[in-house]
């Protein structure tokens, strides 16, 4: 039942990794859930059973008026395609014109001068959030650890890498619903103007290989594979409906880390302590939660 005294939370993204562990942590929470669909029949469907659920269709504006009335804080994860851009502008107009007072944007963990395109396409969706007089809060996740139980996942007894011996910081999505909830429930007042930096541990290659190995009970071994073998992993990407921008800046993500631009990607800035007042999951944690995905993967022909 809606409380007319907490404030309407829109979770946008509310059937992803994120989006779906955030609106758990959040219920039962003093804030009114609110989750929006871009199919009109699950709109419906949620709604039968109790969700204050509304059609939003990022890429129809006209969609965005009714799921953001009487809305007060909105958490904004768009979709990894160059059309954030477009996405996130026209949702940030509407969520002025509708009076949201906060927005908690999921970034990216990068260098204000990065050149990598999907990281400078969120740095620039940061600064119109900014521009829009609108309290926020940046999220700045590095690697997510479900990398490691997806691309990622260990085949034939071997954990591919594309950046050589390059280190990367990590953090658990799990980790990051809970910094949102957080921030989502105290809102502006202690949370505006902060940037808040997700990346717990930092590991290469062969230190990833060697948890998989001390977890799983298996001698899992890393294989360094270079640019032209992640090139054609990525034409594959696309051949599978990949949006090819977004494809492509993952080609310079590579580069980027083996010539040095993106070392940044191998720190450790971890402020989730400081908001959730516990530790951060670490890398074996994750590993061990998964274990068996992990054993089967492994166990089978690359």
């Amino acid at each position: 039942m809606e409380n007319k005294q907490n404030p309407t939370v829109l979770i946008l993204g509310a059937s992803g990794t994120i989006g779906s562990q955030l609106v758990k942590d959040l219920e039962g929470k003093p804030v009114n859930i609110r989750i929006t669909s871009r199919k009109q029949n699950e709109v419906e469907q949620l709604c039968s059973d109790g969700k204050d659920c509304r059609f939003l269709d990022l890429d129809d504006p006209t969609t965005f008026a009714l799921a953001l009335a009487g809305v007060d804080r909105v958490f904004l994860l768009t979709g990894y395609t160059v059309g954030m851009l477009t996405q996130s502008k026209t949702l940030v107009d509407a969520a002025k014109k509708a009076g949201v007072s906060h927005i908690v944007h999921v970034g990216v963990f990068a260098e204000w001068d990065t050149t990598d395109a999907h990281f400078a396409w969120h740095q620039m969706i940061e600064k119109y959030i900014e521009a829009s007089g609108i309290a926020w809060t940046h999220l700045h996740p590095n690697m997510f650890m479900e990398a490691l139980t997806g691309a990622y996942l260990p085949k034939d007894l071997s954990f591919t890498t594309y950046w050589e011996d390059r280190r990367v910081g990590y953090i658990a999505s799990s980790d990051i619903a809970a910094v949102a909830a957080q921030v989502l429930v105290d809102g502006p007042d202690r949370h505006a103007g902060k940037h808040y930096w997700l990346s717990v541990e930092s590991h290469n290659g062969k230190e990833i290989a060697q948890l998989m190995s001390e977890v799983t009970g298996l001698d899992i071994k890393c294989k360094e594979k270079g640019l032209d073998e992640f090139k054609q992993l990525i034409e594959a990407w696309i051949a599978n409906g990949a949006d090819s921008w977004y494809a492509s800046a993952n080609i310079e993500f590579v580069k980027q880390m083996l010539d040095g631009r993106m070392s940044y990607m191998s720190m450790v800035q971890n402020d989730i302590p400081y908001i959730l007042g516990r530790p951060a999951k670490t890398v074996r944690e994750f590993l061990a939660e998964n274990k068996e995905v992990l054993v089967i993967s492994a166990s089978q022909k690359g």
